[in-house]
C-alpha cells in the first residue's frame, strides 16, 4: 500500500480533488433529501483531502518564499559581517602604523646621532645552535658585519654578522655568539650580555659576570653599556626575570626576556653610524 501511494499519490490527490469538487456541486443543485444526505457523507472524507491538501501547497509556498527571503538576508549579513571585519583589520593596521612611526620619531629625538637604514626582516632561522634573521640590506646600503640592528622603539635586535650587496645575516640576542657590554638599572651593575644555548629555546638571554654581591633583582631594566665603542650606549636589551650564582658561586648572571618581540618582527633599523658615549 505504501508503494503504492508512493507511485501514485499525486493521482489519488487529483482524483480526490475532482472528487470533492463534483460532490460539492453536487450537494449544492440537489435539494436536501436523502440521496443529497448521502453526498455529503461521502463528500466530507474528501474535503478533508483537499483543506488538507490545500493547506499543504500554502504551507509549501509560503516555506519557500520565506526561506529563499531568509537565505538572501543571511548572506546580506554576511557580507556585511566581512566588511566590517575587513575595516576593523584596517583601521588595526592603521594604529600600528601610527605608533610605529611615534615610536620611531621619539627616538630619532632621542638619539640624533644615530644614522638609520631601514630593512625588512625576510626570513628567520632558529636552529639547536643560533637564532638568526635575515633583513634586505647590505653592504650597497652602507651596512656592515657588526652593526648593531633595532626596533622603532629602540629595542636591540641583535648584531649584523654578515653582509652581502643587498641582504645581511643578524645574530639575534638570543644567539649563542653575541657578546655586547651591558648595564642593569637601577643598580648600574655592569655585565656582558650573552645569548645561552639553554636559555635559547625558550627565548631568553642571560647578563653574565655579576659581582657574587650583585644587588640586582628581577624586573630590572637592562641596556647596553656602550662600553669600549664598538655599540651604541643606552639600547634596551631587556628586563630581568631571575637572577642566580653561577656553578662555582664566584659569580652572579640574570635571566633576561628581551624587550624586542623577535618573532613577530617584520621591519628593522640598522644604525650604521653613531656618537660614542659612556
Amino acid at each position: 500500500m505504501r508503494e503504492f501511494f508512493r507511485k501514485n499519490g499525486i493521482v489519488v490527490i487529483i482524483v480526490a480533488l475532482l472528487l470533492t469538487a463534483v460532490v460539492s456541486i453536487g450537494s449544492a443543485l440537489l435539494p436536501v433529501s436523502p440521496l443529497a444526505n448521502a453526498l455529503g457523507v461521502l463528500a466530507t472524507p474528501f474535503r478533508a483531502v483537499g483543506t488538507a491538501v490545500t493547506s499543504w501547497g500554502q504551507g509549501v509556498y509560503r516555506y519557500a518564499t520565506e526561506y529563499g527571503a531568509l537565505q538572501q538576508r543571511v548572506a546580506e549579513l554576511e557580507l556585511q559581517v566581512a566588511r566590517m571585519e575587513q575595516e576593523n583589520r584596517q583601521a588595526n593596521a592603521a594604529l600600528r602604523e601610527n605608533e610605529r612611526l611615534r615610536q620611531l620619531l621619539e627616538l630619532r629625538e632621542k638619539r640624533s646621532d644615530f644614522v638609520f637604514e631601514s630593512a625588512a626582516v625576510t626570513g628567520r632561522t632558529v636552529t639547536s645552535w643560533s637564532s638568526t634573521l635575515t633583513i634586505s640590506k647590505g653592504t650597497a646600503h652602507g651596512v656592515s658585519e657588526g652593526d648593531c640592528v633595532i626596533t622603532e622603539a629602540g629595542y636591540l635586535v641583535g648584531v649584523v654578522r654578515e653582509a652581502g650587496l643587498n641582504w645581511s645575516t643578524v645574530a639575534t640576542v638570543l644567539d649563542p655568539d653575541i657578546s655586547i657590554g651591558a648595564r642593569a638599572f637601577p643598580t648600574g651593575e655592569d655585565g656582558i650580555l650573552e645569548g645561552d644555548l639553554a636559555l635559547m629555546p625558550e627565548g631568553k638571554c642571560r647578563l653574565s659576570y655579576l659581582s657574587a654581591q650583585s644587588e640586582l633583582e628581577p624586573g630590572a631594566e637592562v641596556l647596553t653599556s656602550g662600553m669600549g665603542g664598538i655599540y651604541p650606549s643606552g639600547l634596551a636589551i631587556g628586563t630581568v626575570e631571575t637572577v642566580d650564582y653561577t656553578p662555582s658561586g664566584a659569580e652572579r648572571y640574570a635571566v633576561l626576556k628581551p624587550s624586542a618581540e623577535l618573532n613577530r618582527l617584520e621591519e628593522v633599523f640598522v644604525i650604521k653610524d653613531f656618537e660614542i658615549v659612556e
